[in-house]
């Protein structure tokens, strides 16, 4: 933190953080990227990133994540590894409390993003990665023609076993009631589809050597039993990183940051990048794209 007021700083270093960090460097705006882990976000957990534009081999996440931060420090960026305890947002200069000391800045890119809601068992998440995956777009294709269970009742678990029922061998979908929660548009593909329903049951137990080989279902009666698979899909929701801005920008009512195209808040001077936003997509893809975006209107709000 060289600075005593930066043009921009970015909360959260992954995809979207570093392309708005990158975009607003190379447009000679100060920028400090605050990052609490590693660059890369939720990114940097997937071990091959197969549907980013450019590397026809796929690329480890966290070597992506890596390649985004030093392309924005080759820039002028600057990287702070710390935690943000609390945030000012409705100053004109904006003001961010951090485990190293304060961060003024005159315009805040929140690209804090969304964790995948977890099944809950003890052995996940060693084995994410392994055999566990959240997201079918994203890892889909490395269960082509395997067998998977996904795991959810609502549009993703609904969208996430059409998908697969595209490229696997065999989809089972399991779910806690007896009817899904999905949208319409989803239930007359799905019918027609060749997913089978594992209806009123919940995923107890993941087996498991070094990999995935299957879980133990339970339905309502107790009853048990083992279905053989490559992998699990949790598809039971995403939980965005916004508490720390309840009261300060508009949220819907799943806690996600309200912002349109623009990646402008309700708030000036404050936008939101990547899958922290109101978005109908979030991909590694969207949230470059959101970044880009967001250091346009930034440059247009701090003319």
């Amino acid at each position: 933190m060289k600075r005593d007021i930066y043009d921009v700083a970015v909360i959260g270093g992954g995809p979207g953080g570093y392309t708005a960090a990158l975009y607003c460097a190379r447009s000679g705006l100060s920028v400090l990227v605050l990052e609490k882990m590693s660059p890369g976000g939720q990114m940097a957990t997937t071990s091959v990133v197969d549907n980013y534009p450019g590397f026809e081999e796929g690329i480890d996440g966290f070597e992506l994540g890596e390649k985004m931060q030093r392309q924005a420090e080759r820039f002028g960026a600057e990287t702070s590894f710390v935690n943000v305890t609390a945030v000012d947002l409705k100053q004109d200069i904006k003001t961010i409390e951090t485990s190293k000391g304060q961060v003024k800045a005159r315009a805040v890119v929140l690209a804090t993003g969304a964790s995948p809601r977890e099944i809950g068992l003890p052995e996940e998440p060693s084995l994410r990665g392994r055999g566990v995956a959240y997201c079918a777009t994203c890892d889909g294709m490395m269960y082509r023609d395997k067998t998977v269970v996904v795991v959810g009742g609502g549009n993703s678990a609904a969208a996430d076993a059409l998908y697969l029922s595209k490229i696997c061998k065999k989809v089972y979908l399991v779910h806690r009631r007896d009817t899904l929660r999905a949208s319409k548009v989803y239930l007359e593909p799905l019918k027609n589809s060749s997913v089978e329903f594992i209806w009123n049951s919940q995923v107890k137990e993941i087996l498991h050597e070094k990999k995935v080989t299957g879980v133990v279902v339970e339905d309502k009666k107790g009853h048990r039993k083992e279905i053989l698979c490559d992998g699990v899909f949790a598809a039971i929701g995403r939980i965005p990183d916004t508490k720390l801005f309840i009261g300060q920008t508009e949220l819907d009512s799943q806690g996600y940051i309200l912002a349109d195209e623009t990646t402008r808040t309700n708030l000036p001077g404050v936008f939101a990048v990547g899958d922290v936003r109101t978005k109908p997509l979030r991909q590694v893809v969207t949230a470059a794209s959101d970044g880009a975006v967001a250091s346009h209107f930034i440059e247009e709000y701090l003319a």
